[in-house]
Formats: C-alpha cells, structure tokens, sequence
C-alpha cells in the first residue's frame, strides 16, 4: 500500500503558534489533503505528530518548522506544499504591516511614540522578560499574555514593579478588562460595579459570564498571573491591583479570585482586603471553599441584586458502562474546580495539575492501568502549550485525547469545558460538535461566555446541544451534573 503521507523539515524557518495554526487549517483545506500540520518542531509537537502517525526525521528540533500531511492521492502534494508556501507568504505580509511605516524595534522605542496604555507582552516565554522589563524602565504597566516565563524573572519583574507602583499582569496573564477593554481572551461585559483582581484567567471568566447573565457588569478585571498568589510571588501584584482597584470610585465591590492559593498567602491577602475602603468578596478555590457559582451568589446577595436560576441545555443520559469520569479542559482554573468538587465526592481524581503530587497523570495523560479512576487533564497547562497556541485556540490535542478517551470502556462520563472570548477560537462548536457527537458516552460541557461574545454564546450552545451534550453555564453546576451521571456500582471509585 502506497504511503500517502509527506513529512519533511524546513531548517532554520520561523513562524509564531497560531499563525503555523492558520496555515495547518488553510492547507487542510486544498483539495486532496485529508490532514495538515504545520508547526515547530519541538518536543511536544513532535510527539503529537507522531501520534497522528506521521514519521518526524530524527534530526527534528525547536530551530526548524515541520510540514506534515495526509493526502487523499499522491498529485495532491503538490498543491498542498504549494499552499504551505502561500499562506506562509501571506502571514509574513500581514503581520509586516503597511510599507510605508516601518514598525518600531523594541518595546521601549513604541512606547516612546505614546503617552499613556499599557504594554501587552506575547512572545515566547524565555523573550518575555526583555519586553517587560524595557516598559517598566518607561514607566508603563504591563500585561504578559507570554506563558512558560521562568519564576524568577516573574519575581524580578513584579519587585521592579511593586518599587515603582506599577502593575505587572501575569506572566500567562489571558485576560483583562482595563477601561472597558477587554484584552486577551476577555468576554464582552457591559461596564458595572464590579471589579476583579484575578490571579486566574478562566476564573475571571466565569465570574463575567455569571455575572452578566445575572444583568450585573464589570468595569475593571485585573489579571495578576496565576502564580501571583502561590507561596514564591506571594500576591505582589494582587495588592497593587486591589489598591487601584479601591481607589476607582466605581467599584462599589472588589472581587479576588484565584486557583488554589498558598493559605499564609491568602490570608495576608484577606488582612491587606481589611484595610480598604472598598467591601471584597473572594472567590478563593480550595478544599472546603465555595466554588465559582457560589462567589457569583455571594457578589449578586452583597449587591443587593437577585440570583438567577443558571441555565442549562439538553439532557445527557445516565451512563450505563464504565466506572470513570474524564474531564477534558483548555482551563486550567475551571479543571482545579471540578477536580476540588469531584474529589469531594469521588476521592481521589488524577491529573497533570494534580491536587496532591501523587495523583499525577504519567506523558500519556491516560487513566491509571491499575484501576478505572477518575481523571481531569488541563490542557492549557505549560507543558502541553510549549511551542503550541492555547487549547482554546488550537484544539487539536484535546479533540485527540477526547477520541481515545471515548474509546476506553472505562469511561462512563466525559466533562468538557467551552471557553468563548475575544482571543478564542472563531467557532470552537464547529470541531467540537462532530467529536462530541461520535462519543457513546454522556458528554456534559460548561460553555463559559456571553451572548455579546463573538463565537455567540447562543450558537455555540446549540450546536453542542444537537451533538448530543448537555450544556451549562457553570462549570461547578456542569461537574456535579457529571458526577450525577456515573453508574451507580461507582462505589469505591
């Protein structure tokens, strides 16, 4: 049987993450090619080339772009490597910008050209720190968007910062809402009494998309980087965000939410909350704390607004086989949840962001051989986005592990999240829908956005409904639905 498949190395060839994404689904496209992947070749990248079956030279490394395809007949490669040259072609011009200006070289030197704003760093993680640091030296706040920036230089650019009363958002900082705009992944809110410190991006994103069902808007969210509260960073940026915050008179409520934080952290955290002037309501996820939907309960009750029922779409069927649940997430907050709400219940739930170190999934990310258990992936977790785009713009790893999840007969309920936004896939629906509906097991999914939001909260809903899941607003409502689900002889498990 012929090989229909073509993999070759392009040296010393460049291209950023989503713009090798655009090209990948622009060459997927052409006539004659069944599958296109056009990335780095790093690490992680080659081993999800190879398990799609592609043969990567062993001489493969992070300096040089790998172009691999999946052809219908052999005169389709042709066209299809052609069609890699012209949309690299065309990305090269649209990101060269108009020729009769010539882009600024540094960070610095565009600063220069503006008075005031903030400075939104996204380059590879170990360039970060150059980029952040030269718009400290100009006296302007920043925002990375950059993850897989090392500790210590986060550390050195958040101490710069706390010596000059400026504000460093992130490292890995994907949303924000900074005088009424929404940066990075943000949702579309109309501006309100709320405002959001948030060492969390998806959990700020729930909070918005809760709150503005309710009919409550946010005027400012503040993202910090989700190590900001660990026991290194210690909430340097948290403060200066709640600071500010406090001093914006239309904020009548601050609200800090954060993954698990350190707890002598957090409870400094709550002390410095004392000292303001503005009330603050902490969604603060851990063992024994409330959940997201709950902290949009207590801001609604505390603004003196009522609680909406949250809405649900489509009914998934109890599961009539396996013993396991398997959460499949492009949020690595909306995963620490249910893991925190499914634990509670369940026991013990593996991960690759695990609760406790021994519950830590091996490279493969797959169950446990020795028993059915329960698993909940992070998809958007640093190791899994090295040379990647973010899941929730490039699903391909999790469209992948979802299909070889539904293959396991251990699984009895597969647990999904939808993340919409500005930065977010056009139509995450599109891919997901018909991978959903190829699943025998019930599939329940949180759909975190707004009906202002670009991909169409309404949209996307629907059509995840007609793939057969059954859909939530709340991630926490969405894990005890799946959790509801299991098998009764789950015992034990």
């Amino acid at each position: 049987m012929t090989d229909l498949t073509h993999v070759e190395l392009r040296a010393g060839a460049y291209a950023d993450s989503v713009t090798l994404l655009q090209v990948s689904r622009t060459v997927q496209g052409i006539e004659g090619v069944a599958a296109a992947q056009v990335a780095m070749a790093t690490a992680l990248n080659i081993e999800v080339l190879t398990q799609m079956g592609f043969e990567v030279p062993a001489d493969a490394d992070a300096n040089a772009m790998v172009v691999a395809l999946r052809l219908d007949d052999e005169s389709a490669l042709e066209r299809a490597l052609a069609g890699v040259d012209e949309a690299l072609r065309d990305a090269g011009r649209r990101d060269a910008g108009p020729a009769e200006t010539a882009p600024p070289r540094t960070t610095a030197t565009a600063l220069r050209g503006s008075s005031d704003g903030i400075a939104l760093v996204s380059v590879p993680g170990a360039s970060a720190l150059v980029e952040a640091m030269d718009a400290l030296d100009a006296g302007r706040d920043v925002m990375i968007f950059s993850d897989n920036v090392p500790l210590e230089q986060e550390l050195a650019l958040k101490r710069t910062a706390a010596g000059r009363g400026l504000l460093v958002m992130g490292p890995d900082c994907g949303t924000a809402v900074v005088g009424g705009l929404g940066l990075g992944f943000a949702n579309t809110v109309a501006p309100g009494p709320v405002g959001i410190v948030a060492a969390s991006g998806t959990g700020c994103q729930q909070l918005l998309a809760l709150l503005d069902h309710a009919g409550v808007g946010v005027g400012s969210a503040l993202g910090v980087g989700g190590r900001d509260l660990s026991a290194d960073v210690r909430g340097l940026s948290t403060r200066e965000a709640m600071r500010r915050l406090d001093a914006d008179p239309a904020v009548e409520l601050l609200v800090v939410v954060s993954k698990p934080p350190a707890e002598d952290v957090a409870a400094e955290i709550r002390e410095y909350a004392a000292t303001l002037d503005t009330p603050v309501e902490f969604a603060l996820l851990g063992a024994g704390q409330a959940d997201l939907t709950t902290a949009a309960e207590r801001v609604l009750q505390r603004l003196g607004r009522g609680v909406p029922t949250w809405p649900v779409a489509g009914e998934a069927a109890r599961a009539t086989t396996g013993t396991g649940l398997r959460g499949l997430f492009v949020g690595g907050t909306l995963c620490d949840e249910a893991m925190l709400i499914a634990a509670a219940s369940l026991g013990p739930v593996h991960s690759n962001i695990p609760l406790s170190p021994d519950l830590a999934l091996g490279p493969d990310l797959a169950a446990p051989a020795d028993g059915a258990g329960h698993t909940m992936v992070d998809f958007g977790d640093d190791a899994l986005t090295a040379g990647r785009a973010h899941p929730m713009i490039d699903p391909t790893l999790r469209l992948e592990h979802l299909a070889r999840v539904a293959a396991d007969e251990r699984t009895a309920v597969v647990l999904l999240d939808v993340v919409l936004g500005h930065g977010s896939e056009t139509d995450p629906a599109a891919a997901l829908a018909p991978a959903i509906a190829a699943v025998r097991q019930p599939v329940v999914v949180a759909v975190v956005g707004t009906d202002a939001d670009p991909q169409g909260l309404r949209r996307q809903v629907t059509a995840l409904v007609d793939a057969g899941a059954e859909v939530h607003l709340s991630n926490a409502a969405a894990t005890r639905r799946a959790i509801d689900l299991l098998p009764d002889t789950r015992e034990g498990h």
